[in-house]
């Protein structure tokens, strides 16, 4: 079992920069995955970003590419989102998620049926 928990959202002014931290805890020797999906209210979940496990293979969606990055630090079982030129479209409930793999393959990192591990989620709100 992987436990995840995420931190650093909160209230922001459109044009401002939030970053999103994922701590992991468990069960975290095997190799992992870790997605980043969004759910804003009357909507469904949506991808947002994902890393592979050696970090080198990352993934973002077209509504965020370019205000976009995430990163990792393994040592720590940290996974990073920072977000910046935010839009009140951005507004939504943000979670981490982790699937057991060393893969980088882009379907299995963009599909949320992949992630076996879920946070409870982090809000953003973005104002206008």
């Amino acid at each position: 079992q992987v436990q995840l928990v995420e931190s650093g959202g909160g209230l922001v002014q459109a044009g401002g920069s939030l970053r999103l931290s994922c701590a992991a805890s468990g069960r975290t020797d095997s190799g992992y995955a870790v997605g980043w999906f969004r759910q804003a209210p009357g909507k469904e979940r949506e991808f947002v970003s994902a890393i592979s496990f050696s970090g080198w293979v990352v993934y973002y969606a077209d509504s965020v590419k370019g205000r976009c990055t995430i990163s990792r630090d393994n040592a720590k079982n940290t996974v990073e989102l920072r977000v910046s030129s935010l839009k009140p479209e951005d507004t939504a409930l943000y979670y981490c998620a982790a699937q057991t793999t060393t893969s980088g393959a882009r379907p299995k990192l963009l599909d949320p049926r992949q992630y076996d591990y879920w946070g409870q989620g982090t809000q953003v709100t973005v104002s206008s």
